[in-house]
């Protein structure tokens, strides 16, 4: 189910202004990459260029390939749609919609792809949940309001919302900025059991975080005042916060700057 990204020479624009240039890298199936670096460097709206979230805005584009596989998913036949279904994304702060119950919050992707019968919608629905690590919680609660869980819960209802259609690649922008260390350690605790089917793409102002989940870390930086957001360098999670390659990367995580 997990596929490899290949992204190269991407760069991204807000109209005129570009926000991030020349970024290729390789992002491997069936692991956690994490996206670490000071804010307004780029990382989240990279993240949105991965499953075409980044069109939506209105006056941006991007520029580069980003295969998944072998499809190049900036193809001129290319569905943006299809394209969020398989690389699903969970934001920031959790959203689950608000005047549905738990049960259709998960369903409600599977029914905009015209799955209706019921008893297959019951049996996603739990595989769902469980691999969201939210079953034994809301079992006996599924017609309740999605909004009228705890913050950590209702994240964990928005991934089992992704994980539902059965994506390729599960997108995370800073999914424990609002969540207290407890909920915190339960997602990381989720990451590190989903990155057995997916493959997943983190980013945080955590750095501890991205030394606990990933297994890759790229960092990104400015490129100078008033210039566009670029990747400094990528490698293994453990050379990237033991012996980096750059200075600025070292100067980074060692609290210098940022």
């Amino acid at each position: 189910m997990a596929k490899r990204i290949e992204v190269s020479g991407l760069n991204a624009y807000y109209g005129k202004t570009r926000a991030i240039e020349d970024i290729s890298m390789t992002i491997e199936p069936r692991s956690v990459t994490a996206f670490i670096g000071p804010s307004g460097c780029g990382k989240s709206t990279f993240l949105r260029t991965l499953n075409r979230m980044h069109e939506v805005i209105p006056g941006a584009r991007v520029e580069g390939k980003v295969l998944l596989d072998e499809l190049d998913l900036y193809g001129s036949s290319v569905d943006p749609v299809a394209v969020r279904r398989v690389i699903g994304m969970v934001f920031q702060r959790p959203n689950p919609f608000p005047t549905m119950s738990i049960y259709e919050n998960v369903v409600a992707g599977l029914k905009l792809n015209g799955v209706r019968r019921k008893a297959q919608l019951d049996e996603i629905v739990e595989k769902s949940l469980r691999g969201a690590n939210l079953w034994n919680e809301v079992k006996d609660r599924l017609g309740r309001p999605g909004a009228g869980l705890s913050g950590g819960q209702q994240q964990r209802l928005c991934i089992a919302r992704a994980i539902a259609v059965e994506p390729q690649v599960l997108l995370m922008d800073e999914p424990c900025s609002a969540l207290d260390p407890i909920s915190t350690l339960a997602i990381e605790d989720l990451i590190a059991n989903l990155k057995d089917q997916y493959t997943i793409v983190i980013v945080t102002h955590n750095m501890q975080q991205a030394a606990r989940v990933s297994d890759r870390t790229a960092f990104f930086n400015l490129a100078g005042p008033g210039k566009p957001g670029r990747m400094v360098e990528i490698d293994d999670t453990n050379k990237i916060f033991t012996k980096p390659s750059e200075k600025a990367t070292e100067d980074y995580i060692t609290g210098r700057f940022g």
